[in-house]
């Protein structure tokens, strides 16, 4: 009986992960101006904006293990498909999701405030 809700269990926590996994593959892209692979390989970050320029931005994001960063401060690239709204600003805090370019170079395809 207690393996049977060991399985229970598991298997009602895993739910929520498979479909958001699956979820991503089915949401429109068509106004990001990012590519089905592009997309397919990001990876999301919790940042805070340190400052913000017309083609990079500098942020200071938590670990991601995804792609064996370290929590860090560093310079990242704005793809040329993303649009910055005016309620970003030095100190904010966001997600970023990181794309990977042409050259294999990972860079900010998204900001989305916190």
């Amino acid at each position: 009986m207690k393996k049977l809700a060991v399985t229970l269990v598991a298997s009602l926590l895993a739910a929520p992960i498979a479909s958001a996994q699956t979820s991503h593959s089915t949401m429109d892209h068509s106004n990001m101006g990012m590519s089905d692979a592009q997309m397919e390989g990001a990876v999301h970050a919790k940042a805070t904006i340190n400052s913000i320029g017309e083609n990079s931005a500098n942020v200071s994001h938590e670990p991601i293990p995804e792609i064996g960063w370290p929590a860090m401060t560093m310079d990242l690239t704005l793809a040329s498909s993303l649009q910055i709204t005016d309620d970003l600003s030095e100190g904010a805090l966001v997600t970023l999701m990181l794309i990977k370019n042409d050259n294999g170079m990972y860079e900010i395809g998204a900001i989305m405030p916190e």
